[in-house]
């Protein structure tokens, strides 16, 4: 009875890790229910119960003794879909018994603790370049394709900046392109860019919650209607502090 009961607390404390790592690295909510669902039926807990919101997960299971319900409360999330494969690879694993229940909370805790793959600095390369191909995507003209690179990548570096000073998403993402707007109206104003709005446009592109959108939508389709509307929210307010920060800037032209 007390091995059951160690097992059990086992196969709860993996499903919860790996329903973790997922959501706080980009995975939709019905996702990470399905991939805890299956671990758990996998371990042969064959009725588990799985709550997930944005900002946490509640997980139980069933039988002639029902475990306690355990919550993970969740309160930082980026994007690291690596991650969220990894932890799919895991859960295949465990499905086909090449992994053992307890080997896969080792995997899994490495994972959960494991670093960003790529530096600031590449992350802060690849956002300013993704800005200038961005602005050539949109139409824009090639002699504005450096100021953009410019205008993206101090873009990028301003809100992870002020994200450290203040973590409040919105503050920062507000402040990230209100320097965006600056440096674009300073491009063109010293005749080194010409089309302001597809400056600005390309150079805003890195802060866009495309992932949060996508998300949203798919959690609404697959019917959890609180993740898909909460992160809805989340998607609308980036946006709103996005387009305030350029507004400020634009209409004291």
């Amino acid at each position: 009875m007390e091995n059951q009961s160690s097992y059990t607390y086992d196969v709860i404390q993996v499903c919860l890790l790996a329903g973790k790592v997922m959501l706080q690295n980009g995975g939709e909510t019905y996702r990470v229910e399905d991939t805890m669902t299956r671990i758990a039926d996998a371990c042969g807990a064959t009725n588990s119960n799985s709550y997930v919101t944005p900002t946490g997960i509640f997980f139980s299971l069933e039988g002639p003794e029902p475990s306690k319900t355990q919550l993970i409360r969740i309160s930082e999330r980026t994007t690291d879909l690596d991650k969220v494969t990894k932890v799919n690879s895991i859960s295949r694993r465990i499905s086909s018994g090449d992994l053992s229940i307890q080997n896969a909370h080792i995997e899994l805790d490495r994972l959960d603790k494991m670093t960003e793959r790529y530096t600031f600095s590449k992350q802060l390369i690849a956002a300013a370049i993704a800005s200038g191909c961005f602005l050539i995507m949109f139409q824009g003209s090639w002699n504005d394709f450096v100021p953009a690179v410019l205008a993206g990548g101090g873009g990028f570096f301003s809100v992870n900046f002020f994200n450290r000073l203040v973590p409040i998403k919105f503050f920062s993402e507000f402040l990230a392109s209100f320097v965006i707007g600056l440096l674009a109206v300073f491009f063109v104003s010293t005749g080194l860019g010409e089309q302001l709005d597809k400056i600005i446009i390309g150079s805003v592109m890195p802060l866009v919650p495309g992932l949060l959108i996508t998300n949203a939508v798919r959690d609404l389709m697959a019917g959890h209607l609180i993740s898909g509307l909460s992160k809805g929210a989340e998607a609308f307010l980036t946006a709103f502090a996005i387009g305030a920060g350029i507004a400020i800037v634009v209409s004291f032209l």
